[in-house]
């Protein structure tokens, strides 16, 4: 008779990453192996001024934004970054299309993003890449983990 031990036998666990899309205004959101979800993801406005609740702590980029095609309750989530004139991201941030509720039932929303030098902000900027889903990786799990992962998050400092 022959036994396998569960503990010696290897998985065959592998992590892969996507690779961060294109940043743009307005972008086709995609999941985790590049293909679109059927939602765009847009910046509508975007202004500095200071943010209501910390006034004292000087402007802040105050962002409108809307994905058209976003389920209801749940959905994609983008990175959005405040950037230079050379798309260097100054902050970001994830927005979420599930907190996004406008009007007549589309999926509008605002938020802010704080950067160090407000100044300097030329735009903002969505990252195609859906953030919603965040599986458990083989160093989590083994036996279950594994399988494609969004790209690390965009951060200050990432040209975009």
């Amino acid at each position: 008779m022959l036994a396998l031990s569960g503990c010696s036998s290897h998985w065959g666990c592998t992590d892969t990453t996507a690779e961060r899309g294109e940043a743009g205004v307005r972008v086709r959101v995609e999941d985790v192996s590049g293909r679109p979800l059927g939602v765009i993801a847009e910046v509508v406005d975007w202004r500095l001024e200071p943010h209501p609740q910390v006034p004292d702590e000087g402007d802040q980029v105050h962002f409108h934004y809307r994905f058209d095609g976003a389920d209801e309750g749940s959905g994609p989530a983008v990175d959005a970054c405040a950037v230079d004139e050379e798309r260097v991201a100054l902050g970001c941030r994830t927005v979420h299309s599930a907190e996004a509720f406008g009007p007549d039932g589309d999926h509008t929303g605002d938020d802010w993003l704080a950067v160090e030098h407000p100044e300097q902000v030329a735009g903002v900027l969505l990252i195609p890449n859906d953030q919603s889903y965040h599986g458990r990786t083989c160093e989590q799990d083994v036996k279950d983990g594994g399988g494609p992962h969004p790209p690390k998050p965009a951060g200050v400092g990432d040209r975009l």
